[in-house]
């Protein structure tokens, strides 16, 4: 059975995290085989630079440059030891994020050059790519409520992504946009500020034509 690679995109709080553990349950029950992964990390070497990029007390300085270097670094790891070798063997990949997000966040967000950008992500997935991409679309408006509501009721875990201003996620939704607009096959707009059921119910209509549903 051929291998399907899905990933998720979307701001801090759109609800990727709680959609890909439906969508994998519902996988599941259905009798594939299913992986859910997530961006920074996802193997041994991802993990510690995932820990780099968002929890060290050490992070301050990092460069945007670093940055965009450090994100490839856990995703070239990733493609070769867990992607690459659970789509040969017919399992159905969820990620987490996935280069869409470099575009998004160092691209459009820190403001690094989108060529520049473009050639690391290359580099670092080689033919690996996504069948579909489910970009959970809500407003700054709205992440920022959420994540100011998250970091209200969960222990505080230190993320120097969300450290970031306003202007920032304003021009990391933008940069979204403009790449679900460019990539009208692959990326689908997912209206999250809906409730949990009719967004998990929105994704379903986007995968299951790949499953043969």
């Amino acid at each position: 059975m051929k291998g399907l690679f899905i990933t998720f995109e979307g701001t801090e709080g759109s609800g990727k995290s709680t959609q890909i553990s439906l969508l994998a349950d519902r996988l599941r029950a259905s009798g594939r085989t299913v992986r859910t992964l997530r961006e920074p990390g996802g193997t041994p070497i991802g993990e510690e630079i995932r820990h780099t990029l968002k929890h060290s007390k050490d992070n301050a300085a990092m460069t945007a440059e670093a940055e965009l270097l450090l994100m490839n670094a856990s995703r070239t790891q990733l493609v070769r030891e867990v992607i690459r070798p659970a789509l040969a063997s017919g399992e159905i990949v969820l990620c987490d994020r996935f280069y869409d997000s470099t575009t998004a966040y160092q691209g459009y967000g820190r403001g690094l050059d989108l060529k520049i950008v473009q050639a690391m992500i290359d580099f670092a997935v080689g033919e690996t790519r996504p069948d579909l991409t489910l970009f959970l679309n809500i407003s700054p408006k709205v992440s920022e409520a959420r994540r100011r509501s998250r970091q209200s009721t969960l222990p505080l875990l230190r993320d120097r992504m969300e450290e970031a201003d306003r202007h920032f996620f304003e021009r990391v939704a933008t940069g979204y946009q403009l790449i679900a607009a460019a990539n009208p096959q692959r990326v689908k707009l997912i209206d999250a500020t809906t409730d949990v059921e009719a967004v998990s119910a929105a994704i379903w209509k986007e995968a299951s034509p790949l499953l043969g549903h």
